[in-house]
C-alpha cells in the first residue's frame, strides 16, 4: 500500500471525526442556551396569562402559525448569522405557548414539584439517549421514516383533540409522544455522531422539539395522575 495514500486516508478520517465532534459540541451548547429563552418565555406567559387568555382554537392557530413560521425561517437561515438568534426567538415563543399548561399545573397544590419532576424526567431521557447514541453501533437511518409517521399521527390526533376534548385520547397522545420523541432524540443525536447531520442549528432544532414534547407530555401526565387538587 502506498504510504502517502494511507496517511492521507488517516488524515481524512481524523478531519471527519473532528468535524463531527464540533457539530455535536455546538449542538449541545446551543441546546443548553435555548433553555434560557424558553424559561423566560414561560415566565412571561404565566405572569401575563397571555396564552390562557386565548381560546383553544385561537391558541392553536397562533401556535401553528408561529411554530411553522419560525421553523421555516430557521431552516432558511441556518447557514447564516441570523440562524442562532431566530432559533432562540423560536424557543422564547415555545416557552410562551407552554405557559398555558404550566399555569394549569401551577394551580395544583403540588404544581411546582410536578414541574420539577417533569424537568428532571426530561433531563434523564436526554442524558440516557445521549449516552446510548455514543455506544450504539447500529445504523438507525431506517428508523427515521417510522418516527416521522408516528409524529404526524400524534400531531393530527393532538389537533383533533383540541376540539374533541377526549380525556382517554389525551392520555394516549401523551404516552405515544413520550415514546416517539424519546426515540427521535436518539435518532437525531446518532445522525450527528455518524456525520449525517452537519448543521448544528438544524440538529438543535430537532432535538429541542423532541425535548419540548417529552417535557410537555410528562407534565400533562403528572398533572392528571399526580396533581393534588385542594
Amino acid at each position: 500500500m502506498n504510504p502517502s495514500l494511507q496517511t492521507s486516508g488517516y488524515r481524512g478520517s481524523d478531519a471527519l471525526a473532528v468535524e463531527r465532534n464540533r457539530v455535536l459540541r455546538n449542538t449541545y451548547w446551543l441546546l443548553a442556551l435555548s433553555m434560557i429563552p424558553t424559561v423566560i418565555g414561560a415566565w412571561v406567559g404565566v405572569s401575563t396569562g397571555i396564552a390562557r387568555s386565548m381560546s383553544p382554537g385561537i391558541s392553536l392557530m397562533v401556535f401553528l402559525g408561529g411554530a411553522f413560521g419560525f421553523m421555516f425561517a430557521i431552516e432558511k437561515t441556518k447557514n447564516s448569522a441570523a440562524g442562532v438568534p431566530l432559533l432562540l426567538a423560536f424557543t422564547f415563543f415555545m416557552g410562551l405557548m407552554l405557559s398555558r399548561l404550566l399555569g394549569a399545573v401551577l394551580g395544583l397544590a403540588n404544581g411546582g414539584s410536578l414541574i420539577m419532576i417533569a424537568f428532571a424526567g426530561t433531563g434523564a431521557v436526554f442524558f440516557g439517549m445521549a449516552t446510548l447514541s455514543s455506544v450504539i453501533k447500529r445504523d438507525l437511518s431506517a428508523l427515521g421514516k417510522w418516527l416521522f409517521v408516528g409524529a404526524i399521527v400524534i400531531f393530527v390526533a393532538a389537533i383533533a383533540n383540541v376540539f374533541i376534548q377526549s380525556g382517554p385520547l389525551m392520555l394516549t397522545i401523551a404516552v405515544l409522544a413520550i415514546l416517539v420523541f424519546t426515540a427521535f432524540i436518539l435518532y437525531d443525536l446518532k445522525r450527528v455522531r455518524d456525520g449525517e447531520e452537519t448543521n448544528y442549528i438544524t440538529a438543535t432544532l430537532g432535538i429541542y422539539l423532541s425535548l419540548y414534547n417529552v417535557f410537555q407530555s410528562l407534565l400533562a401526565l403528572l398533572g392528571i395522575f399526580g396533581g393534588d387538587r385542594d
